[in-house]
């Protein structure tokens, strides 16, 4: 997509982090902007920045799991923009801890944002964009899938999290050559981030009181999970607001993989070649062996 100016674009996770920093570029790129988010306060109030930018904004309360949810999310685009240009289907949680330890509520909370929320955003979107590319020869649409590293290797203690992202890069890949099949208007990214900082390590603030067991209190693995990522995510040196170029910069090229550490991919080189020699995993931190150590010396002394 090489024109951003006039154009409409529909962000989901849009009060703070990748979402707020996307809505602001778009902005001063001249587009319409749908913000949606599922933290109301927030919205409201990034919403409010983003208009003060000059841009013609609406904002919409969203939990993106929730399919009725993102089909009304759509229809409010359409009725205030028409067919949107960029979708950015952003929002995501964080969740960690050992994999067994996960409660059936965590799994239900993650895989419906992080995986359910990028399915329902490609369903319900990208139909409208197909056919105003078949009204509109003119017509030019990018769709963009929050991923992370964390969808191409798979470290330890962070397994529901590991999963639902190694689906949406299954699903972008998937969509990319689907879009390929049937037009040359609309293409798609998928974005994997590393560590960059963000609100992703606070995500419990947002889970939905059905989706909390009461009765369980966090394990040690889960805390310590917790912690790793706050100081991952605190120290993270690429700012959302440099990768969210990156992401802008990608769809004028077409460009389908956006990567903020490139230097991350040496970990995922060694796990497709495990799997294309038959290796057993080799341990994702085998660079940085000491967080290995670490981590292992941790947990077994919670035993």
């Amino acid at each position: 997509m090489k024109t951003f100016q006039g154009r409409t674009a529909v962000i989901t996770g849009a009060a703070s982090g990748f979402g707020l920093e996307a809505a602001r570029i778009a902005a001063r790129e001249g587009m319409k902007v749908v913000m949606a988010d599922v933290q109301q306060d927030a919205l409201e109030k990034a919403v409010a920045e983003v208009r003060e930018l000059g841009a013609q904004v609406v904002g919409f309360r969203l939990d993106v799991s929730n399919a009725a949810e993102v089909e009304a999310l759509a229809e409010t685009t359409m009725a205030a923009f028409g067919a949107p240009h960029f979708v950015f289907n952003n929002a995501g949680v964080g969740a960690g801890g050992l994999i067994w330890e996960n409660t059936a509520k965590d799994w239900d909370w993650v895989v419906g944002v992080n995986l359910m929320g990028v399915a329902h955003g490609v369903r319900v979107f990208t139909p409208l964009m197909l056919a105003a590319a078949q009204a509109d020869p003119g017509y030019e649409g990018h769709i963009v899938n929050t991923a992370s590293m964390s969808g191409l290797q798979n470290a330890p203690n962070m397994g529901v999290y590991n999963a639902t992202k190694h689906a949406v890069v299954a699903i972008s890949e998937t969509l990319y050559h689907d879009l390929a099949l049937v037009t040359d208007q609309i293409s798609c990214s998928v974005l994997c981030p590393f560590f960059v900082p963000t609100a992703i390590n606070n995500s419990e603030r947002n889970r939905p009181a059905g989706m909390r067991d009461e009765a369980a209190q966090p394990t040690r693995s889960q805390l310590i999970a917790q912690a790793m990522s706050d100081k991952a995510v605190g120290s993270g040196k690429v700012t959302a607001a440099q990768l969210m170029q990156q992401v802008f910069d990608a769809m004028r090229e077409r460009r389908f993989y956006i990567y903020s550490h490139p230097h991350a991919l040496a970990s995922v080189q060694r796990r497709m070649e495990d799997v294309i020699q038959g290796r057993n995993p080799t341990d994702p931190f085998a660079g940085k062996p000491q967080i290995s150590a670490d981590l292992r010396a941790a947990l077994r002394a919670a035993g």
